[in-house]
């Protein structure tokens, strides 16, 4: 699926067919945990925001986030939401970013993004998250990992791999493993905060 109609073509038919079994409702746990006893504030992009839980959680904590998803039907549906904030909702690509929007993030919020893309294109990715923000930005991610399935999405991710990613770019603020999960990810799930370097 190196094709970015036919990436789009994939996950907007998951959403119009409702096969979403990482859709629970709400924002996630973990993210919802980090508000309570910190800030993440200032412009933040969600790539892969989906129907725009974690989105409207960081708006009503305060912070100016942008919904990122391919899928029209998943932006549909999160605009039918009444507004938590000062968020807003984008249909794009995460690795073809309006020039406009190139370093203009205080922040990155990471959730599950990571791991549903091709492993081919990890590397890539970093390289778009490290292009969005501007140039003391940080990325908050919560990494999925522990994945069983290897076929994917999503796809299995090692903590070796994540440091391997990341650390040529980012510093590494704090790393732990969160108190809440959804049902079914209890201890599959590390959150970091990283700086840009």
């Amino acid at each position: 699926m190196d094709n970015p109609e036919s990436v789009q073509e994939f996950w907007d038919g998951r959403y119009r067919t409702g096969d979403t079994p990482w859709e629970k409702g709400f924002g996630a746990p973990p993210l919802a945990e980090y508000l309570e006893r910190s800030t993440f504030s200032g412009r933040i992009l969600v790539p892969g925001c989906g129907h725009g839980h974690d989105v409207r959680l960081l708006a009503l904590k305060g912070a100016e986030p942008l919904g990122l998803d391919m899928s029209p039907t998943a932006l549909a549906k999160a605009k039918e939401y009444a507004p938590a904030g000062k968020e807003d909702y984008l249909l794009g690509d995460l690795f073809q970013l309006d020039a406009n929007l190139q370093g203009s993030f205080d922040g990155v919020f990471e959730h599950t993004c990571l791991c549903a893309i091709d492993p081919a294109h990890r590397q890539k990715y970093v390289k778009a998250v490290v292009g969005a923000l501007k140039e003391v930005g940080e990325l908050l991610a919560i990494f999925f990992v522990h994945i069983e399935d290897p076929d994917g999405p999503p796809y299995p991710i090692s903590i070796d791999e994540i440091d391997e990613l990341f650390h040529p770019f980012f510093d590494t603020i704090d790393q732990w493993w969160p108190n809440k999960a959804f049902s079914g990810r209890e201890g599959r799930e590390q959150m970091r905060l990283l700086r840009k370097r």
